[in-house]
């Protein structure tokens, strides 16, 4: 016989309602509740039952990932911390990619709201305006991952983009660098890549170096920033430090300066964005600026289940916190 909340909450000695809101709305419920009727759950094996709870609340218990590339391994990453999360809540993960064209991002939020296929988007989007993500957001839950600002009126988790490129570049100056070049400017200045070349200038003009003697404009795969490395290489005055504004461009650069054989990093020295699974392998490993991917998932997933649970107010921008993950490829000279 399946397990129900009934049974769950008898054994916890709590009310159906809390054991529902442990499962679904969690921070409703006080740490040491939680704990005491997640562990009732966990030990007796109790699932909702999706369907049910769908007949009850007119929803669908699914949830839309909306990405512009699967290509790109942070958002596997991401996906991957994210599933767990709505596990625990039976909930489940869809994921679409949009390749940041802005109809499929605006047909995605309406879509989903329309006809009803998802309770709620976490949003990484790249070319949506402000007044999209408000109209959107009138409809359905909603909860942006990327680093573009949208405005008050939804709720966002991401990383400090400027401040997270300025540790990074603030690195390759402190172990000596003093030509160095920045992989990642696009052809949109918004957002990520924004950030992270605000990031970046703050930290060359502060330390008095000239921050547009290599700034590359690049698409953010392993090619472009190979090819990128190699036009600069072809230069009188090859740059001997390079920040990448995310780690597939920082793979691709050093392939290319490994081809020239040059030294990493006695010659040149890397940093990357995001701590894909690829740069702790590469020869020479790659140092990064890790996010804290698990803090993004859980509290991008806590937003969202609150917003499906009701929730009214403004729109919360938090910022997570990130690490840098010094490896192999900038080593301080000898």
């Amino acid at each position: 016989m399946a397990v129900t909340a009934h049974d769950v909450a008898k054994v916890a000695g709590v009310s159906q309602r809390t054991v529902s809101n442990v499962v679904n709305i969690p921070d409703r419920v006080g740490a040491e509740t939680r704990k005491r009727v997640q562990a009732v759950i966990d030990e007796l094996g109790y699932r909702p039952n999706p369907h049910a709870r769908g007949l009850r609340t007119s929803r669908t218990g699914v949830i839309a990932f909306v990405v512009p590339e699967l290509d790109i391994p942070y958002f596997s990453d991401l996906a991957r911390s994210l599933i767990p999360e709505l596990d625990q809540r039976s909930l489940t993960l869809v994921v679409d990619q949009t390749n940041g064209d802005p109809d499929r991002e605006r047909a995605m939020l309406q879509g989903g709201s329309v006809s009803g296929t998802f309770d709620g988007v976490l949003l990484n989007a790249l070319n949506l305006t402000a007044a999209d993500i408000e109209a959107a957001a009138a409809t359905q839950p909603i909860v942006l991952l990327g680093e573009e600002d949208y405005g008050p009126g939804v709720d966002q988790i991401a990383v400090d983009g400027v401040e997270a490129a300025y540790v990074a570049t603030r690195h390759l100056i402190d172990t000596g660098r003093t030509r160095i070049a920045a992989l990642g400017r696009q052809s949109r200045e918004a957002g990520t890549t924004a950030q992270r070349e605000a990031g970046f200038v703050a930290a060359m003009t502060e330390a008095g170096l000239d921050p547009f003697r290599y700034m590359s404009r690049v698409e953010y795969t392993r090619e472009s920033g190979a090819a990128a490395m190699r036009a600069m290489l072809d230069g009188d005055a090859p740059p001997d430090g390079v920040f990448c504004f995310n780690d597939l461009l920082a793979l691709g650069a050093m392939r290319a300066a490994w081809e020239r054989g040059l030294e990493i990093p006695r010659q040149i020295a890397f940093v990357g964005f995001d701590d894909i699974e690829d740069g702790r392998y590469s020869m020479p490993s790659l140092t990064t600026i890790a996010p804290d991917k698990a803090t993004i998932a859980r509290r991008a997933v806590e937003m969202l289940t609150e917003r499906i649970a009701g929730r009214t107010g403004p729109g919360r921008r938090e910022k997570a916190g990130f690490e840098l993950v010094v490896r192999e490829s900038s080593a301080a000279r000898h």
